[in-house]
């Protein structure tokens, strides 16, 4: 729904982080791990958070396009929303992320360990979470606002003119925090833009068994169409957890020490990935990890880059959240006196694969309206069709990005 107001923007971006994040840079060479515990009941809301937005974006995108998204990006992007809304809209939101039941005040503790834990859980991978908020100077927020984003969320909170330089500034920052990957959040900043709040996700991570970039040659792959394309495909051979589903063989490739994992879903006979992604839900994954095994396999990878955008509105409406993109939202914890509606919610992401690992991140952005991933052959998974792949961490079970991969773009 598109109200024909002043817009006031109230942007959420979970970007790739580098520099000057949270904990970002404590990674070494040694072979600290670090558990995440959270909450049972907030990990496995999350989960089932992951796979419900996966379901619903499927539905609302190109069904022969690549996807990859970042569910914890959004989840915390809507944790800062639903800290700002009231009534029946802080209920549809809090029902959205799986949190019923759940006190805001104890989401907000486990967005703060998951900020603080998650970049040392693996001493052999770097990953940061990180927050800041820009607002126009002169315009007022409400101060328990502020002070959740501070506490909670650790936020950084910059009055500056909403200018052209405060727009470089911003755009510096999101870029600086994805080592270049997203270049731009802002293309203007209008007269009646009033506040920025960014949130910044980056990983990367170097496989804990390498491809041998010697082995690497071109491979067809075969489209949903019927045809084939070269691409660079990856092997590697070695000891790795593998299982089954009914519609998919997975593999996992763990980073770094091991805590956190790729798992590759390749779909079996006339399946595609799409049924194999369908049929996956937050108890069938916790299953799936159950039954991993180690077993002596060689995996096939293809190498790509992927960038990858979606307006997110049908999806979060199909999640059932529908009163905050309206006229009747309620979001007077951000500002008492303004009448505020979500204009529309955006995730960027990106996801680069090669020999030696994987660096991803991703932008969520929601914009607010102010009304007015010798012996016998061993077995082989080889992503030689269009695949999925899902990013996660081992002891919390937060599942970082997901996605299907139907046309890799060879780098």
């Amino acid at each position: 729904m598109k109200i024909s107001k002043k817009p006031f923007i109230f942007s959420v971006l979970s970007a790739g982080l580098l520099f000057g994040c949270t904990n970002s840079d404590n990674v070494g060479p040694d072979d600290t791990v670090n558990p995440v515990q959270i909450p049972a009941s907030v990990s496995e809301g999350t989960t089932s958070f992951a796979f419900d937005f996966l379901h619903k974006i499927q539905e609302t995108q190109a069904a022969d396009e690549n996807l990859f998204v970042s569910p914890l990006s959004l989840h915390i992007a809507l944790g800062m929303l639903l800290n700002g809304a009231e009534k029946e809209t802080a209920e549809e939101i809090q029902k959205a992320l799986k949190m019923q039941g759940i006190s805001t005040t104890d989401l907000n503790a486990a967005y703060k360990t998951l900020i603080n834990d998650l970049p040392v859980a693996d001493s052999k991978v770097s990953l940061g979470l990180a927050n800041s908020v820009w607002y126009k100077s002169g315009f007022t927020v409400e101060p328990d606002f502020q002070s959740v984003l501070k506490n909670s969320f650790e936020s950084e909170i910059t009055g500056l003119p909403f200018d052209d330089a405060a727009k470089n500034r911003i755009n510096q920052w999101a870029s600086d925090k994805t080592n270049g990957k997203i270049k731009k959040v802002l293309d203007e900043i209008s007269p009646d833009h009033v506040m920025f709040l960014l949130n910044a996700l980056y990983f990367k991570g170097n496989w804990k068994y390498q491809f041998d970039a010697k082995k690497t040659r071109d491979t067809p792959f075969k489209l949903e169409n019927g045809s084939e394309k070269n691409v660079k495909m990856m092997y590697a051979s070695s000891d790795f957890k593998v299982a089954s589903g009914a519609k998919y063989n997975a593999v996992q490739l763990p980073y770094g020490n091991g805590q956190f994992k790729m798992t590759l879903l390749i779909p079996t006979g006339q399946n595609t990935i799409d049924q194999a992604l369908t049929d996956l839900s937050g108890t069938s994954w916790q299953e799936l990890q159950g039954r991993m095994k180690e077993s002596g396999v060689t995996v096939g990878l293809p190498r790509f880059t992927l960038d990858y955008s979606a307006q997110l509105e049908k999806t979060l409406n199909k999640m059932g959240i529908s009163k905050v993109f309206s006229t009747a939202a309620e979001l007077g914890k951000i500002n008492k006196t303004a009448n505020l509606f979500v204009d529309f919610v955006k995730q960027d992401a990106y996801l680069g694969i090669d020999e030696q690992g994987t660096e991803a991140a991703a932008v969520t952005t929601i914009g607010v309206g102010l009304t007015s991933a010798g012996p016998q052959e061993p077995p082989r998974y080889i992503c030689d069709r269009p695949f999925g792949l899902i990013i996660s961490e081992q002891t919390s079970n937060t599942i970082l990005f997901m996605g299907r991969i139907k046309n890799p773009q060879t780098k």
